[in-house]
């Protein structure tokens, strides 16, 4: 059975590269996403034109047990999870704080920290069972730093951020590699900032910043950089990165 890949929040955009860039090296990419089962089965079927493998499935977060019932199914039926990616934004948009109801900064926590800790929670005795593993989680600037109208976002990643340092003192010396990746910039995604901005103001953002600008984050090349973090030799783990445009400021010189 091939060692597999499972990626929570599976668009075109990062989600989506990861699956395809571990594929390419021979995982079974595990795509999973709350909607679009059109658009995951291009996913899944552009990863086996080149040679891959995959499965998608559409998945709530938020659903009690949807995770842990995918993790348990995975290990049964496709084989090992070596790689979890954990991909879920929490992102609703700038709101000053009389505009922020309970729910939508609940939903926040849920779909950041909670989710998180759910898949951890699910994955860990495998990997603790194998003597290794790696869990890959994307995070965002809000993780370091509160801005104005990011209440819910910004207390949601913050506390990924420190379930991610907690499961590193847990398991990282039971071989278990936890990596919390900050995406410091705009990522060239149209699953994400193309629905945040819509398509005519995503395609305006990306020929004056994108394309040959390099100025949004290319979702490939930061796969890139997440396959070469889940190979890393333990003596020199990296537990924490933030990445950006080459031509952007970074989050502590705003």
């Amino acid at each position: 059975m091939n060692s597999v890949c499972l990626v929570i929040g599976a668009g075109a955009g990062i989600g989506g590269n990861v699956g395809r860039r571990f594929a390419r090296e021979g995982y079974h990419a595990v795509l999973c996403r709350r909607s679009d089962q059109e658009g995951l089965l291009k996913i899944v079927e552009g990863i086996e034109s080149e040679g891959g493998t995959a499965t998608g499935y559409l998945l709530n977060a938020v659903e009690a047990g949807s995770i842990e019932e995918r993790v348990a199914a995975v290990e049964e039926s496709v084989g090992p999870i070596e790689v979890a990616l954990y991909n879920l934004g929490a992102q609703i948009g700038d709101r000053p704080l009389e505009d922020t109801s309970y729910k939508a900064f609940e939903m926040g926590w849920r779909l950041a920290t909670f989710g998180l800790f759910r898949l951890a929670s699910a994955v860990c005795p495998h990997m603790q069972r194998r003597g290794k593993g790696t869990i890959l989680v994307t995070s965002a600037t809000a993780a370091m730093r509160g801005n104005a109208g990011q209440h819910s976002h910004a207390a949601a990643m913050g506390g990924r951020r420190m379930l991610c340092q907690s499961l590193n003192a847990q398991f990282g010396p039971q071989g278990i590699h936890v990596v919390h990746v900050i995406i410091d910039g705009a990522v060239d995604s149209p699953d994400t900032l193309g629905k945040m901005l819509g398509p005519e103001e995503f395609q305006q953002l990306r020929k004056t910043r994108g394309m040959d600008h390099d100025g949004l984050i290319l979702p490939a090349k930061i796969a890139d950089t997440y396959f070469h973090l889940a190979q890393q030799h333990r003596s020199a783990w990296t537990h924490e990165i933030d990445m950006r445009a080459f031509s952007d400021l970074p989050w502590w010189n705003h």
